[in-house]
């Protein structure tokens, strides 16, 4: 695909080629967890994520944890070798930036969105786009919480396993409490370890309200040729990250396996252990 030779220096035109952007900011979210800025406009709707390059070093998917007009960031939390290379770059650096790829989420009135840890980075600007959410957002501590500026004055409840911040307990707990007691939600959305994301999808079918999850998978192409993002018969990478309540009842592999870069099929908590 051939970049448009109309669009303008500052707009990243959709590419499977990564175009060399200068980081504009870097702002510390929170422990280990960094925001990347850059003043560029892209074409983008919530959900979809992007392929960011570090030459000689690895390419992986970032989701868009900011957007505005001119201005876009993804937030990377330092876990591997990619990540910890990247946690070193400062404003005025470059990355290789392409995308954005993948399905969108539906944006829908009456909502909740549940995050975990760094996962609310793929939610965020969903938040901004829905009307007054309900967001229950949860962490192991206080330290490892994103956004707290950010989301000052929206509805949401926040946990952390320790107590050190917020309620102490888990984000499905408070979900369970919400969906009892609010009979006017009509669509969850969540993006978060894949353990909590399972349990806010069974808690949805026995409530009878639609669940939409971003899923993680090793992702190497975005455009569907590789096939180690294969969850079931679907490609996350083009026919997600994104999935519904029906996709994600017939999935078998949804909580349950992945594919490591090799492409074989390990238990999710092997993947994440070795994938990062």
């Amino acid at each position: 695909m051939q970049q448009n030779n109309n669009s303008s220096k500052s707009e990243l035109c959709k590419t499977d080629i990564s175009q060399m952007l200068e980081v504009s900011d870097v702002v510390q979210e929170g422990k280990g967890q960094k925001s990347f800025f850059f003043r560029h406009s892209i074409d983008y709707k919530p959900g979809q994520f992007l392929m960011v390059w570090i030459p000689g070093i690895d390419e992986k998917p970032m989701a868009v944890s900011y957007h505005i007009k001119k201005e876009f960031a993804f937030t990377s939390q330092s876990i591997g070798k990619f990540t910890n290379a990247l946690d070193k770059f400062k404003k005025g650096d470059k990355l290789g930036i392409r995308g954005p790829y993948g399905n969108s989420f539906s944006i829908r009135p009456n909502a909740c969105v549940v995050a975990g840890g760094v996962g609310l980075s793929s939610v965020s600007t969903l938040i901004d786009a829905l009307k007054n959410p309900l967001t229950v957002y949860g962490a192991r501590s206080k330290e490892h919480l994103i956004y707290l500026k950010r989301y000052k004055n929206k509805n949401m409840i926040i946990t952390t396993d320790d107590g050190s911040f917020g309620r102490k307990g888990f984000t499905t707990d408070v979900l369970k409490e919400v969906l009892a007691q609010n009979k006017k939600i009509k669509i969850v959305y969540t993006c978060g370890p894949e353990i909590m994301m399972k349990k806010v999808f069974e808690i949805c079918q026995r409530h009878k309200i639609e669940c939409e999850a971003s899923l993680e998978r090793y992702m190497a192409c975005a455009f569907g040729i590789c096939g180690k993002c294969m969850i079931n018969d679907k490609i996350c990478c083009i026919d997600g990250p994104i999935f519904n309540s029906k996709q994600l009842s017939k999935m078998t592999d949804f909580g349950n396996f992945a594919r490591l870069k090799s492409g074989r099929k390990v238990t999710i908590k092997e993947y994440h252990s070795r994938h990062s």
